[in-house]
């Protein structure tokens, strides 16, 4: 069943039968942990034989080893063999998700979008839009991956912004009536997870109609402060963007190759699973992404050169700790932008005055994008302050923390300022990402 005119779809969702070992079979998102294969040597050892997505995704950690393509065929090879071996158990209808996290209980709604109404070019005013800038070289990776898949596994997140609660919190309300589907704890400390089987006319009406609310163009004019006729936001991605964008690059190309034009819209293609969660959820937290130059050259590099970029704006003062590094940067201050900086050396405070950026991250980004052009050091984006720290201490590699921006200017910026750089915000700390679960077929 589809809402054509919210873009939702209701899934024929795929879960493991009741015997298996859940806390093996979930794994966290493919996109974590990428500079620390440690983390993901260990999952393996967790998961040995047992039936787990482990077998269904790519790690990114692993993007860069010699044979891919024999990955991805073991990939395919899992979906279509825990397929025939009756492992996967479908049943229709939404799922009500509640997940653990370190501020809470998020909650969230299994649901399908409808790829026609995406679009993550730059100055998108679709329905369903992008938050940060897409790098396009991390699509065609990933293409490969899902392109011929039976099944797709999801670790997107999208949010709504929905004062109110009016979509998912009538299903929270009545989850002691909703039939539970699982509930277990995640490997790695991870915390717990818990799903509801949330179908029937009744839930669906009620999510159609809070959704409609939503997108009905003279309250989301009011909701922002915007001019009448603003093309409405009602969507917008939060986690694994540019897995949707994959999923909307294969549709594409899917419809580009359908030699009947209506019968292709009726493709499995043209959705992708997705948890819905609220913007405004207390147990939703903005963590921000930070980076690390690995390969580097010592701190005194960076900063002449980035004294050199800034010019008079920019300032430097060293920090005892790294706790002390990290209050200076949180403490933020109007008209300037502070960056921590951490290397084998110690700690220090970069501070950008008058920036040409709305955040700390942009302006630390212009300098970076310059930087990498002339330098042979490697950049990577690290979730968490334990992750950063580690990393950045370590010979060789320097890191920048940063500040985490305010969830609740996120749709009114991206409505008004476009997507913001590319990976801006974490929502939570690593641990705290989607797990895979839940699967649909493609096919």
């Amino acid at each position: 069943m589809t809402f054509e005119s919210i873009c939702l779809g209701i899934p024929e969702i795929l879960l493991p039968r009741a015997d298996n070992d859940f806390a093996k079979w979930a794994v966290i998102a493919c996109d974590q942990y990428t500079s620390e294969p440690e983390y993901w040597h260990r999952v393996n050892e967790i998961v040995g034989n047992a039936p787990s997505t482990l077998n269904l995704i790519y790690p990114e950690v692993y993007l860069q080893e010699d044979n891919p393509e024999g990955r991805i065929e073991n990939i395919h090879r899992h979906m279509t063999r825990y397929l025939n071996d009756g492992l996967l158990e479908a049943s229709e209808g939404l799922v009500y998700v509640e997940r653990q996290t370190g501020d809470g209980v998020r909650k969230g709604l299994l649901a399908c979008l409808d790829l026609e109404a995406y679009d993550f070019r730059p100055g998108s005013t679709s329905f369903i839009r992008a938050t940060e800038g897409t790098i396009l070289d991390r699509i065609p990776p990933r293409v490969r991956i899902r392109k011929g898949a039976p099944l797709e596994l999801p670790h997107i997140l999208v949010l709504i912004d929905d004062p109110e609660d009016q979509v998912i919190g009538p299903i929270a309300a009545s989850r002691d009536r909703l039939p539970k589907l699982y509930d277990f704890e995640l490997m790695m400390g991870s915390g717990r997870l818990t799903g509801f089987r949330a179908s029937g006319p009744d839930i669906e009406s009620g999510v159609f109609q809070g959704l409609r609310r939503l997108a009905d163009p003279g309250a989301f004019a009011a909701r922002y402060g915007l001019p009448g006729g603003t093309p409405v936001l009602l969507y917008a991605m939060g986690d694994g963007n540019h897995s949707f964008a994959t999923a909307k690059t294969i549709w594409e190309a899917t419809k580009e190759r359908a030699s009947d034009r209506d019968k292709v819209m009726d493709s499995p293609l043209r959705f992708a699973l997705v948890e819905l969660v609220n913007l405004r959820d207390d147990a939703l937290v903005f963590e921000p992404i930070h980076r690390i130059l690995f390969n580097g050259t010592p701190e005194t590099y960076f900063l002449e050169d980035m004294k050199e970029f800034y010019g008079e704006r920019f300032s430097f003062v060293s920090s005892t700790s790294f706790e002390e590094m990290k209050d200076s940067v949180d403490a933020r201050e109007e008209g300037r932008h502070r960056v921590g900086i951490i290397n084998a050396g110690g700690f220090g405070v970069i501070e950008i005055e008058k920036p040409d950026s709305n955040l700390a991250v942009g302006t630390l980004q212009n300098f970076l994008d310059v930087f990498l052009k002339s330098s042979t050091a490697s950049l990577d984006y690290v979730h968490g302050t334990n992750s950063v720290k580690h990393l950045g201490m370590k010979p060789g590699n320097t890191a920048f923390y940063l500040p985490a921006m305010d969830k609740n200017q996120l749709f009114r910026t991206v409505i008004l300022d476009g997507a913001l750089p590319r990976k801006t915000f974490s929502m939570g700390e690593a641990w705290e990402k989607r797990f895979y679960m839940e699967a649909r077929k493609l096919v």
